[in-house]
């Protein structure tokens, strides 16, 4: 039996993107988590749109480098810049 709870929203593989053709989806999972924070900066954490690019993420992904990523933001090291 699986130790992780359910969550309300199911987990789908991301939609195609034209701006990532090729196999190698790594710089499609790291757009992904930009544009999420970008979006919530600018949007709010409640604005539906910013979910999308959440699942992404998490479906992309592997948990180790999100974890690694969100350590580096709340820390200011995050080479990225997250600001609209």
């Amino acid at each position: 039996m699986s130790d992780v709870a359910p969550s309300a929203e199911t987990m789908q593989t991301a939609p195609f993107d034209a701006r990532f053709p090729n196999t190698n989806q790594t710089k499609h999972c790291w757009q992904n988590y930009v544009d999420y924070f970008k979006c919530i900066d600018a949007r709010g954490e409640d604005f539906a749109p910013c979910k999308q690019f959440w699942r992404n993420y998490h479906s992309l992904c592997p948990n180790s480098w999100i974890e690694k990523w969100d350590t580096q933001r709340e820390a200011g090291e995050n080479p990225s810049n997250f600001t609209v």
